[in-house]
């Protein structure tokens, strides 16, 4: 097991529950959060930055400051959000690293960080957690890899700074690969790429949800007492809540939840957008964070 620090040790309680299980609002998309936007004039590209950190704000004020914590991004929320007040003294800051998109060499995706960000933009921005995103094939992927070093250099960079970093994995389905074949593969695509990222000192970690409860189990034995939490890649919210308690039930250490809290409750109007944050999303993170604690069969 990659042992915690004691400033680790601190910075997961605060993004965890008083049960100790993670929950985290993750609100760093940008392209995908223009397109839940559904109300806009002009469809996604007529949302301008500043409509967009407006949008952000609001998520934040009425469904975010009722968690343990909430990821952002560096390009659009932060600083602003920080700076205006809007964030809850009692909610941590998650900052993410990554850049929308990625690029593929030689097959295979790599992501990229935010121009110019780093661990030490992170505690500048007022946070307390970094999260990067990395795309995994273990299968053509192994501790010498170009992902491995990364990680292992990224672990490194937020030591160094004390910050406690989120490794987040998505697996993903090669070209010319069927459908049927990756179908197959992906549940020990997860729990493979978990225990590529923890030999690279990968200290918790976000992954897909693997399929079930025996697949959640062979996640758990992979990240060998790392503490993993179920991302949830945009299913909907019910689906969600039997992905999280069955992965709960399996060894998971909690959710990291974006779309399948807000992706139908947001609006281009303030008034609306606040009407379907509270009456809508705030219900469902009331309701996952009782199956992260376990309290939902």
């Amino acid at each position: 097991m990659n042992t915690l620090n004691t400033l680790e040790r601190r910075a997961l309680q605060s993004i965890s529950t008083p049960d100790g299980n993670m929950l985290i609002v993750a609100a760093d998309q940008r392209n995908g959060m223009k397109a839940a936007i559904t109300d806009a004039p002009g469809g996604p590209d007529g949302i301008s930055r500043e409509q967009l950190a407006a949008v952000k704000a609001d998520l934040v004020r009425h469904l975010a400051n009722h968690a343990p914590a909430i990821l952002l991004d560096p390009e659009v929320a932060l600083p602003m959000i920080v700076d205006d007040g809007v964030l809850d003294r009692d909610t941590a800051l998650v900052v993410g690293l990554d850049a929308s998109g990625f690029e593929t060499v030689d097959g295979l995706r790599y992501t990229r960080f935010v121009p110019g960000v780093t661990p030490r933009t992170v505690r500048d921005l007022g946070g307390g957690v970094a999260k990067m995103l990395y795309y995994t094939r273990p299968d053509r992927q192994d501790e010498s890899s170009r992902v491995a070093a990364e990680i292992r250099d990224l672990v490194a960079a937020c030591d160094a700074e004390g910050l406690l970093l989120i490794v987040e994995l998505l697996t993903y389905q090669l070209e010319g690969e069927s459908d049927e074949a990756y179908a197959q593969a992906f549940p020990g695509l997860v729990a493979d790429g978990a225990a590529l990222a923890v030999d690279a000192g990968a200290k918790i970690l976000k992954l897909q949800y693997p399929g079930s409860e025996e697949a959640s189990a062979a996640v758990t034995e992979a990240a060998r007492g790392v503490p993993w939490a179920v991302l949830s890649a945009g299913v909907d919210h019910e689906t969600f809540i039997g992905q999280v308690s069955t992965a709960v039930a399996a060894g998971a250490a909690g959710a990291m939840a974006g779309r399948s809290l807000w992706k139908d409750s947001l609006s281009i109007d303030a008034a609306r957008r606040e009407e379907l944050l509270t009456g809508r999303a705030l219900p469902r993170l009331r309701e996952l964070a009782d199956a992260v604690d376990g309290r939902r069969s």
